[in-house]
């Protein structure tokens, strides 16, 4: 589909709704949000999008409940007290309302050596969840307007975390006599991860992409050397991605952490999308690898509350200007929030319509 021509009628017949506690501007698109973002993951953008999508989370997978992150029909009749548990495979977690999330309950690891693998986990039978209920529950609740994006948490690295605790689990990827096990568990994790993904997108047709966790860095660094998740993780992702793809997916890598080291990795796996989180250099990050992978990009700084306007909107032309290369979309990053003032979306809207429709 051709990009369709700016109309004024896009910014002068636009709304502005209350979603959060802040005002946001929804302007007369010339298609669904949904067939925006779908766009610009064919790197062929409309206009520029933020990384937001409609969030997708249900209950029917035991680790959103013990992880305490649930989006779904009815998940706002949950409380504090519905969250923890058992994971899929019997792991136990405890929710701490004071920062929102959950952790494996303290203790001694349910597993210290990778090589109890195999005889202590026991794999779940994911076809006896309630993927019908499920589905039948949340129809109304995956709006085709919208791009609706099921998140997967614990991936190949945060599982193994969950069974032996981090210390443990990143040294079960270096230590030689425990690599053959990781391997053949991670192996058994993607089919494992395939079926699942195989349900949902039967159940929810109406899902366009995957969110799947795998955290590799802290503040100021990647866990481990980028040889190691070639070798160890890299594999088994491609795996997984490789399935999505095949129906039709698209699929979004959540990795919290300084991983700038690690996007050669993940282009390797197979991920169309990262939003780093905020002390990643992603314009730098976006120069070098946003031709293959979709970078959420942070915009210029400028302070929302003193700024005057023509800085606010100086910020959203040079973000389209940087950022919106041919073939090379980026995406605003989720942490760039405080920057949406109305003057920035404005801008930011029009300006970028107008540059991807050939008028500027």
């Amino acid at each position: 589909m051709a990009v369709p021509m700016f109309d004024p009628k896009e910014i002068t017949e636009a709304k502005t709704i209350s979603f959060g506690g802040r005002t946001q501007t929804i302007f007369n698109y010339p298609c669904t949000q949904r067939e925006g973002i779908l766009a610009t993951y064919r790197r062929e953008p409309y206009w520029t999008v933020s990384s937001f999508t409609s969030m997708f989370s249900p209950k029917v997978n035991p680790d959103n409940i013990a992880r305490g992150f649930v989006f779904e029909a009815g998940s706002r009749d949950l409380s504090v007290k519905d969250y923890g548990g058992p994971d899929m495979f019997g792991i136990e977690w405890e929710y701490i309302e004071s920062v929102g999330g959950s952790m494996v309950r303290p203790g001694k690891p349910y597993i210290e050596d990778a090589n109890e693998i195999k005889d202590k986990i026991v794999f779940p039978d994911v076809d006896k969840w309630d993927w019908e209920g499920s589905a039948e529950a949340n129809k109304a609740y995956l709006r085709p307007e919208n791009a609706n994006c099921m998140w997967f948490l614990n991936g190949w690295y945060e599982r193994l975390i969950s069974f032996m605790d981090f210390e443990g689990a990143i040294m079960a990827l270096i230590d030689e006599d425990q690599q053959d096990a990781v391997h053949e568990f991670f192996g058994r994790l993607s089919d494992l991860y395939i079926k699942i993904l195989d349900h949902a997108i039967k159940a929810y047709p109406q899902i366009d992409m995957f969110c799947i966790h795998d955290d590799w860095g802290s503040q100021k660094e990647t866990f481990f050397a980028p040889a190691v998740a070639e070798e160890m993780i890299v594999p088994y992702m491609k795996v997984v991605t490789d399935f999505l793809h095949s129906k039709g997916k698209y699929c979004d890598f959540h990795c919290c952490g300084n991983n700038m080291k690690q996007i050669p990795n993940m282009i390797k796996a197979g991920w169309d999308s990262w939003c780093p989180q905020a002390m990643n250099d992603t314009a730098k990050e976006y120069e070098l690898y946003g031709d293959k992978i979709i970078i959420g990009v942070m915009p210029k700084a400028f302070d929302p509350k003193t700024a005057p306007e023509e800085e606010q909107r100086a910020s959203a032309r040079d973000f389209v200007d940087r950022f919106m290369q041919p073939g090379k979309p980026a995406t605003i990053n989720f942490n760039a929030m405080s920057y949406l003032t109305p003057a920035f979306n404005e801008e930011l809207y029009e300006y970028s319509r107008k540059k991807c429709c050939g008028m500027i």
